[in-house]
This record gives structure tokens, sequence and C-alpha cells, in this order.
């Protein structure tokens, strides 16, 4: 087998309704007419695949590399608990437009209907324009005949708890909260590799081929979670070079990481891959371990650079390595994802 190393995956953009133009230009590409909603930054959904874009791995999907190298790609432990299925879905989102008011199924129910994982996901706030919202969860309680007649009659976004939102806000989303991304909101993703959506409103707009899109009521009234929280925002403490935790549970952990100079990560404790999103800046990240795993007569890609509106994604076999930004008179900011088995074994 040719020896692993941070991998870099080319672009695969999801055209939508709502979508805006800001996802291409962050990446230093230019724009078009075409609205992008998503960036599906490291996806093994089926059809809808990262494909390897440097080193001698370049063309392969990363099923296939899951498929080749198991625990040594995903970590023993999460191959252990995922077999040869990657477990999580990651993009940045641009949202011109009000996406629909809609929930997502949990793993019990997905696997019922669906054969596939439930979504829990989290949110992390790039940048958002004056005024801008999103709905997450319910502000009051609703039974299930209010909300089939709040469906009817269009009132549903009545009695959701409505948030202006700023940069550098988090929302943790579980599976079974009604929820929304409004217009002006451009945020990276972290979720189950999952690509099920429940629609409950979608404001009586078609879709890109003109046509209604389609709603998904009564599954939806199955998946809601009706309990009323009284608050559904992410809270951190922000610092300059320190990983601070903003999300976790069982499927997932993000840590938010701002530096103006060069760090070490060795990450080994977690047996897990690592994933890490470009928000702010650039930084070259170079594996230490590398030569342990290196054949002499293979070439191997020890270091690589990663730009504004870009990602990685390093094998858990080789995590170990440093982080070093580029402009260290400004702030690079990174979210590191990975999963953490040590907390929820």
């Amino acid at each position: 087998m040719i020896t692993l190393y941070p991998l870099l995956f080319e672009n695969n953009f999801h055209p939508t309704i709502w979508g805006g133009n800001r996802i291409k230009p962050m990446k230093g590409l230019a724009t078009d007419a075409e609205p992008i909603g998503e960036s599906w930054e490291c996806s093994a959904v089926p059809g809808n695949e990262s494909v390897v874009a440097n080193g001698v791995l370049a063309g392969k999907t990363l099923n296939e590399l899951v498929n080749e190298y198991g625990e040594l790609l995903l970590g023993k432990t999460v191959f252990q608990m995922y077999g040869k299925t990657f477990p999580l879905l990651i993009k940045f989102i641009d949202a011109a437009k009000d996406l629909s008011i809609q929930v997502h199924p949990d793993n019990d129910m997905a696997q019922k209907y669906h054969n596939s994982f439930g979504k829990t996901e989290m949110w992390y706030i790039m940048d958002a324009e004056p005024g801008a919202k999103l709905y997450s969860g319910l502000k009051s309680p609703i039974s299930v005949y209010e909300y089939n007649k709040r469906i009817e009659d269009g009132s549903i976004c009545e009695v959701l708890a409505s948030h202006d939102v700023k940069a550098g806000d988090t929302f943790f989303i579980p599976a079974g909260r009604i929820h929304a991304i409004c217009g002006g909101i451009l945020l990276a993703e972290i979720q189950q590799s999952s690509d099920l959506t429940y629609r409950i409103f979608d404001y009586n707009r078609p879709g890109l081929d003109g046509k209604m899109r389609e709603l998904h009521t009564e599954l939806a009234a199955e998946a809601i979670n009706y309990k009323v929280f009284n608050d559904y925002r992410g809270h951190y403490e922000r610092r300059i070079n320190k990983p601070i935790c903003i999300a976790e549970c069982e499927y997932f952990t993000v840590k938010l990481l701002e530096t103006t100079r060069a760090f070490h990560r060795k990450l080994y404790k977690y047996d897990s891959f690592v994933s890490y999103m470009c928000l702010e800046g650039t930084c070259t990240i170079t594996l230490r371990s590398w030569e342990k795993f290196n054949k002499k007569d293979e070439p191997c890609v020890k270091q690589i650079t990663l730009t504004k509106g870009n990602s990685c994604l390093i094998p858990a076999g080789i995590a170990d390595f440093d982080v070093t930004p580029h402009n260290q008179q400004g702030i690079t900011r990174l979210l590191e994802t990975y999963i953490n088995n040590r907390d929820y074994n």
C-alpha cells in the first residue's frame, strides 16, 4: 500500500435555490452566476464522494481509501465502530436566502426508514450580514396537532426560537431539533455522514427545476423533539494560541484554533482521523512521524499548505504534526474535528 499523508480534496460544489456567491471567492476561485449553497469538503456520501487532489493517491475517492486502509485512515476504534464507512460529512454553507424549516432523524429512525445514519450537526458562523438570524429549537411547547395546523396555515415560524447571529457564534443541532439557516449567513458545518433532511416548510417556493420541493410533514412530525430548552446557543471563551472545544458529542469533537504562531498537535490518544477547515489565513501542516510510515522506494507528502476556504484530512496513523501559520501578524483560524473515543466509549 502507498503511504498515507495529509489529504486535500477536489472542489465539490452544490448549487441550491438559496445559495450565494461567496464560497468560490473564499477559495480564491472566480465566481459566476450559479448560486452555490454548499461546498462538501470531506464527504463519503455515495454519489457525492470527495476525491483526493494531491499526491500519488490523487483521483481516489474517500470511500476507496477507507476500503483500502481501514483503521490506518479512520483509527482502530473508529473502524471498530463504523467499519468501512466514513462517519462524518464536513461542509461550508453560504445562505443568500432562507433555507427550508427542517429537521433530521436520529440514528434509530434513520436506520428504520432509510438504512442510514441519523444527522446530528453543529454550526460555526463565519460571517453574518447585519440583521441575519437563524432558527434553532422551539420557543414554546406545541403538540403534534398544533404542528400540523401550523404547517397547513404556514405559521410554523411563529413557534420557533429565532437567534440573531454574528461571526464566531456556534450552534449544536442534535437530531430532532427543528432548525433553519436564514439568508446572509456563511458557516462551517460538521455533521454525521447523512444527507437526510425532512422539509417542514419551504415558503411555497419552487426548486431549481421550477417545481415545488417535496415536504416531509409526517416523517418530520415523528422525528421532532418537542422539548423546549432555555438556551440553544453554544458558549465558549475565545483564546488565542490555544485550542478551544466548541462542540462535543459521541459523533464528533470540534475545536477552534486561532493562532499567530506555530504549534504541535499529537492526537494519537483519540485514535481518530483529524479534519481541518481553514476559515482565515494560510498555514502549513508538516508531519512529524512520516518517516516511520514511509517506505524508501515510495514518495511521501509530508507537508501541505492549507489556504482559506479549503480543508484537509489527516489519517489517524499519522496524527502527529506541526501547524505553522504563514502570516504571524494576523490570525490564522482553523476548525479541528475528530472523534473523541476516550470519553464516549
